[in-house]
């Protein structure tokens, strides 16, 4: 009986630790993103300041094999055109499904979840921080590759 009830805490003890990690971990996540929200604030100011305006935003299918418009404005953040800010000042990842149907009414793309390194956790080793990028982006102006 006693190895029972042992066994019982044990396992309510573990259970707790979880949940307080993953508290944790959240909490930690919603404060990343708002800070990186506050970056991409920043940088639609900074760029409506500059007088550099927001251009259309396409997003591509996950095997690159097609490109497909969006209702979507704003700035793109890397060369390849995968991440961007939108002139809502919200966070773009421009990779979608491949869709016939997008072919022919454009593709629609969520906002992300800012994080302060972009591609971190991605697995591709293409990281930067997103304060890096939104400032590389203002430095080029209306030249952007």
């Amino acid at each position: 009986m006693e190895a029972d009830d042992d066994r019982a805490a044990w396992h309510e003890q573990r259970r707790q630790a979880v949940a307080g990690h993953a508290a944790a971990l959240e909490a930690g996540r919603a404060a990343e993103a708002a800070q990186a929200g506050e970056l991409l604030t920043g940088f639609v100011r900074a760029a409506a300041e500059r007088g550099l305006p927001p251009g259309p935003l396409s997003a591509r299918s996950f095997d690159g094999g097609a490109t497909y418009r969006t209702r979507l404005r704003g700035w793109y953040l890397k060369a390849n055109r995968s991440v961007a800010v939108g002139d809502d000042g919200c966070f773009y990842v421009l990779t979608v499904p491949s869709s016939l149907r997008a072919r022919f009414t454009g593709a629609e793309v969520s906002p992300s979840t800012p994080r302060l390194i972009v591609g971190a956790g991605g697995g591709d080793g293409e990281t930067m921080p997103l304060a890096q990028l939104l400032q590389r982006r203002l430095d080029a102006g209306a030249v952007w590759p």
